[in-house]
């Protein structure tokens, strides 16, 4: 396949074809962003994404950096809206859109892990995890404990941490601390996790914790990750995302995404020839 030289790449005027997905309309669809659109004031961040996020898999996003990944992350609870943003389109959650839809409801339905772990400071582990569900009103002792429990052993840190539930979460490492988040997040029983770039700022080890984490977490879970790392999105997703500025350019099951990319500008970025 012929690649594209510096100048093409740097085209003003160069036309950017649609999005396909060929493979991924196939498989239950829990999520559907349509005719997406994202703003911050005049700024459009997304344009027009129509894309599809199949039930009990996970989706990978990638593309450079200020291409709009994080932000159709965002959109996908709401989540763009505390920053300011506005949007058209739909998106679809079951087949109903989540902007006609209490935003508190929506962000329960569909958690959210942040890139830098953040542990609420002035909390135990336990109550951590269980902030969530004390604030959606469940008040029974033994309940508590018992969802918090099944959180932090689905997160991979109840072993590390059973016999310090009453430390505080800032006491743990950096990859505990995001595990701690993602119990967290589970802790008040999603259908879909939002992750983004949860180990971008963590030591190999932790990565691949995380890693192995989000595979055992697909049985159960709808995920949808954004990553610059490339090698990362091979390793945990079945469906890949590329987004260049704004725009969906392609998406297709992983080891086709890799190995035989349908738009040229995709080989382009995963081959290093810009991003």
């Amino acid at each position: 396949m012929e690649l594209a030289t510096i100048e093409e790449l740097e085209a003003p005027t160069m036309e950017i074809p649609q999005a396909t997905q060929p493979e991924i309309k196939t498989i239950p669809e829990k999520m559907i962003a349509q005719n997406l659109n994202c703003f911050f004031g005049k700024t459009q961040a997304i344009k027009n994404v129509t894309l599809s996020i199949p039930t009990q898999k996970v989706l990978a996003i990638i593309g450079p950096s200020g291409c709009g990944k994080s932000t159709f992350l965002r959109s996908l609870n709401r989540m763009h809206e505390v920053a300011g943003g506005t949007m058209t389109g739909t998106v679809l959650l079951d087949g109903l859109n989540i902007y006609d839809s209490d935003p508190v409801v929506v962000r329960r339905r569909v958690g959210m892990v942040f890139q830098k772990a953040n542990p609420f400071p002035m909390m135990s582990i336990f109550d951590n995890v269980a902030a969530g569900l004390r604030l959606n009103g469940l008040g029974d002792k033994n309940k508590v404990n018992e969802i918090v429990e099944r959180s932090l052993k689905q997160a991979a840190l109840w072993d590390e941490v059973k016999d310090s539930l009453n430390k505080s979460g800032m006491s743990l490492s950096g990859g505990q601390q995001q595990r701690l988040c993602i119990a967290r997040t589970l802790a008040v029983d999603p259908e879909v996790v939002l992750m983004d770039e949860p180990a971008s700022a963590l030591d190999p080890i932790s990565t691949a914790k995380i890693e192995e984490l989000i595979y055992d977490l697909k049985k159960n879970y709808t995920i949808t990750i954004v990553t610059h790392n490339m090698q990362q999105a091979a390793r945990v997703s079945d469906y890949t995302a590329f987004f260049y500025v704004g725009e969906l350019i392609e998406v297709d099951d992983t080891k086709t995404m890799f190995t035989a990319p349908r738009k040229k500008r995709t080989e382009d970025y995963i081959t290093g020839r810009f991003g």
